[in-house]
Formats: structure tokens, C-alpha cells, sequence
């Protein structure tokens, strides 16, 4: 099994300068705004994306 993703850029500030906590996995802190905060993958959705048959191109409903 692969190591997850790390975050590119904090969800506060959008800096990049990120650190793993010592909290543990998926947690992280920002040097710049000072926060830490946690990723956790919550799961699939069972029914997906559907495609509205009810819309021509633009989007606009007939």
C-alpha cells in the first residue's frame, strides 16, 4: 500500500509552509498561521455522479 497525499497548501491560510503534528496520521500544522488541523478521508459515495437527462447543452432545463 502506497503513503497517502500531504496537502499542498494549509485550508486557513494557503500558505505552503506545513509540518506533520505529532497528533498523528493526517495531522498537520502551518508555521505561518500557527493552526493544525486534520485530513481524514471519509469513504466513497455509493450512488456517484448522475448525469441530469433533463438539460440540453447549456444547462438550461427544457
Amino acid at each position: 500500500m502506497s503513503e497517502r497525499a500531504a496537502p499542498f497548501y494549509c485550508p486557513y491560510c494557503g500558505d505552503e509552509d506545513l509540518r506533520p503534528n505529532e497528533q498523528g496520521h493526517g495531522a498537520w500544522e502551518c508555521g505561518a498561521c500557527n493552526r493544525a488541523f486534520q485530513l481524514k478521508f471519509l469513504g466513497l459515495l455509493t450512488r456517484g455522479l448522475a448525469k441530469d437527462d433533463a438539460t440540453d447543452d447549456g444547462g438550461v432545463r427544457i
